[in-house]
């Protein structure tokens, strides 16, 4: 069977990724605001300079010609099945100011269309006092932004001091916001024609959110058959994204440009957190290799229903996980309940290792993969049938999918919610360990 059939036929499994979104958790700023407050190295750290974009590139120019230069080879050199970037997007100091954000965009391969603006995310209950308040339209070029229906965001402007904190926190969620859509060829867009990425290796190239996928699942720990089979699932790009920012980050705060250097550390951490979600780093949790492979055939043999139902029963079930957890904060956020057992976790003292560029792949990825299957258990044992269960349900259009924790408070079953809380956590404390070690480990390099 040529490799190109199952390429076809396993990638219309892993439409699953971009069936509803791509996000690991939804809205990381809930996450990371309980643990980077508790590191006094960044919540006790004076307010900054807020500068632009262009006024950084300008500053770093000559330095990250080369800097960047490096990080190409860096990159061909560590990453498997690696998509060298074109000849022509090499960024070059040329010392022209006009076009200098451009050449920095196109050389890093991110969304052309990103606003990158100046902005900061409110948490929940935050007051935008006299701040002028912004649309999503107004910090990011997707057009589906129903998830950010109740979040707020407020402009700031270059020459204005903030804190550090607030920066971190805001860019923590910010490759959500398109940075990663529409970036390879079958995505329709010009940016897909200019990369040199290829073709979209899993989730559905058609959708917006779904052409993020790759860039944010790192599917490195699949059985050997699977990645026999379909060795595409090896490109994905968290890595890449999360050993570039963390360079750019580092070159920032070397060159007195800490505004820069905390908001690429926030984008770096955000590829690190997502690794922490079962459903970024396991193909179909709660499906075994030989099942995936017999749905595989039944569908080549023109038998698509039994594939159609796994991917509508994983889609709810990574939907209902993820909506659970942001309407939980969402709610002891507004409660400023702090003795809640999620910010105790995330704002613990834990053991954090001396973070290694091995981490996202070996150590981060490969836990979240194993405990995929457990995970998939409890939800399926824990939430109502009906928007976990039922393939004939999609929860990701459904009202319901606002509306996961006051379901699960109404059910006569409050252990369901606990088994629920309690899975999270464990996820969530190693969101908290290795978030803090890659924070450390740029600040160790003079941030």
């Amino acid at each position: 069977m040529k490799h190109n059939n199952w390429k076809i036929t396993i990638c219309l499994l892993w439409m699953i990724f971009a069936n509803q979104n791509s996000y690991g958790w939804g809205l990381h700023t809930l996450i990371a605001q309980p643990i980077f407050a508790s590191m006094p190295e960044i919540s006790s750290r004076d307010s900054i300079e807020i500068t632009s974009l262009d006024q950084f590139l300008l500053a770093v120019e000559a330095e990250l010609a080369l800097v960047l230069s490096q990080e190409e080879e860096w990159a061909q050199t560590n990453l498997e099945r690696y998509h060298p970037l074109p000849t022509e997007l090499i960024f070059q100091a040329t010392g022209n100011s006009n076009d200098i954000r451009e050449r920095f965009i196109k050389a890093i391969r991110i969304n052309s269309h990103a606003k990158l603006i100046a902005y900061q995310q409110l948490l929940p209950a935050g007051d935008p006092g006299n701040k002028s308040v912004l649309k999503a339209g107004d910090i990011t070029p997707l057009t589906q932004n129903r998830g950010f229906d109740n979040v707020i965001f407020v402009r700031l402007n270059p020459g204005e001091f903030v804190d550090p904190l607030s920066v971190l926190v805001t860019a923590n969620d910010e490759p959500d916001m398109g940075l990663d859509v529409g970036l390879y060829e079958d995505n329709h867009t010009q940016d897909g024609q200019l990369y040199g990425l290829g073709i979209q290796p899993f989730g559905n190239p058609n959708l917006e959110y779904g052409s993020q996928a790759p860039i944010h699942m790192g599917l490195y720990h699949e059985g050997w058959l699977i990645n026999s089979l379909a060795p595409f699932i090896k490109e994905g790009l968290p890595e890449y994204r999360i050993h570039l920012y963390k360079t750019l980050s580092e070159l920032a705060f070397r060159s007195g440009q800490d505004y820069w250097g905390w908001r690429f550390m926030g984008w770096g951490l955000h590829y690190v957190t997502d690794l922490t979600q079962p459903y970024h780093a396991s193909a179909l949790p709660g499906v075994s290799t030989g099942k995936m492979i017999f749905i595989n055939a039944l569908d080549m043999l023109g038998f698509s229903g039994m594939k159609n139902e796994v991917i509508q029963l994983i889609s709810n079930r990574h939907t209902a996980i993820e909506a659970l957890e942001r309407q939980l904060l969402e709610k002891v956020y507004l409660e400023n309940d702090q003795d809640y057992l999620h910010f105790q976790t995330l704002r613990a003292p834990q053991f954090v290792p001396d973070y290694r560029d091995s981490f996202p792949r070996d150590i981060i990825a490969k836990h979240s993969q194993q405990q995929a299957q457990m995970l998939d258990r409890v939800i399926v044992g824990s939430m109502p049938a009906l928007l976990v269960s039922n393939s004939d349900f999609e929860l990701g259009s459904s009202a319901e999918q606002y509306e996961i924790l006051s379901i699960l408070q109404d059910l006569d079953d409050a252990q369901a919610l606990r088994n629920l809380e309690d899975q999270l956590n464990d996820l969530l404390l190693q969101v908290s360990i290795y978030a803090r070690s890659y924070a450390l480990a740029i600040l160790s390099e003079g941030g």
